[in-house]
């Protein structure tokens, strides 16, 4: 298990700097290729002669290309500063850049957003978890029921229905017409946790809708297809309880499928989901990273990328982690 962990921590650490050399070569590389000049795309078209010198000097952009991309990993690694002569901005470790148009480091400005995201994709993702796999269950083991149509008719529509077009409905109902929830701004947990749970409910509910609905139908995929293996029927012909055979047996390997799919879409939503926070007016990742794409502010854009690609590394990893412990064999892959 520990030779196990330590491939999957090399694997998971060589991606995240393949990730960061990606993603640097999008963001500083291309501009130059396409013959467009980086520090216009920095600070703005209507900068002069002057202040796009200025950020040259400060980014580093005359130096080689290779030197640019070390200082871009010392400065997430040990912070860095962006010089021009006596005017120095100094940007902290992990620094993800720094922003010219509003004047400030990304990283703090990021992690501010960063526990509204957090709350939303936590919230939403046990909610999608736990009705998605009990539907999906339930309607395998009645296939062909009136149980089972309803809840594949409701799962289609999570899948086919838009997430602007729900969050905005419900917000309609819920808000508007009956009054049942509020319509406000996102509340710290730390400050008030019932209006923290109040406000974030409806978004939960939204989000979960729509994942719900494929994990349903995943999870009823999955079951059918277990419940039909020779050790499932071995194991009813053994006389084992119908709960003993579906929770030790049949959910068991069906569920492996779910825990992959469930880690990557977790880590992907840590990363900012931007529709959902910009239809419900929560300043997370994904409202940050909408506001600097209609503002073109590339740092922010190039902070919002990578903390996505960590969480996605490492949500990854932990799956591989929680696979090898419900089936020993990958260990061995």
């Amino acid at each position: 298990m520990v030779a196990y962990l330590i491939r999957r921590l090399i694997n998971a650490v060589v991606t995240l700097l393949v990730v960061t050399l990606v993603t640097f070569g999008i963001f500083f590389m291309v501009p130059k290729l396409t013959g467009s000049d980086p520090a216009l795309l920095y600070i703005g078209k209507t900068a002069d002669k002057v202040a796009l010198e200025g950020i040259r000097e400060k980014m580093g952009l005359n130096d080689p290309i290779l030197v640019q991309y070390g200082k871009f990993l010392k400065g997430i690694v040990v912070g860095r500063d962006y010089a021009n002569g006596p005017d120095v901005q100094h940007c902290d470790a992990p620094c993800l850049g720094y922003s010219f148009k509003t004047e400030q480091e990304v990283t703090p400005l990021l992690m501010d957003d960063l526990p509204v995201t957090f709350s939303l994709a936590v919230g939403a993702a046990i909610l999608w978890l736990l009705g998605g796999v009990v539907a999906g269950v339930i309607s395998a083991l009645k296939k062909g029921s009136i149980s089972d149509r309803s809840v594949m008719i409701v799962a289609l529509a999570g899948v086919s229905l838009p997430i602007y077009f729900t969050g905005l409905l419900s917000k309609q109902i819920f808000v508007n017409w009956l009054g049942w929830l509020p319509e406000g701004n996102y509340v710290p947990f730390l400050e008030s946790p019932s209006d923290w749970f109040i406000q974030m409910l409806l978004p939960w509910i939204t989000l979960a809708f729509l994942f719900a609905a494929t994990y349903a139908r995943l999870t009823r995929a999955n079951m059918l297809e277990t419940l039909g293996e020779d050790y499932i029927r071995t194991a009813r012909a053994k006389g084992l309880r119908e709960r003993a055979v579906i929770g030790k047996h049949a959910l068991r390997s069906g569920l492996t499928p779910i825990v992959t799919v469930f880690g990557l879409d977790l880590g992907a939503l840590l990363g900012g989901a931007l529709l959902t926070e910009t239809v419900f007016n929560l300043r997370g990742l994904g409202y940050q990273a909408f506001q600097a794409i209609k503002t073109s502010d590339l740092p922010v854009i190039l902070g919002v990328t990578l903390i996505a690609a960590f969480f996605i590394v490492t949500a990854n990893l932990i799956v591989d982690l929680v696979y090898s412990a419900i089936d020993p064999r990958v260990r061995l892959g």
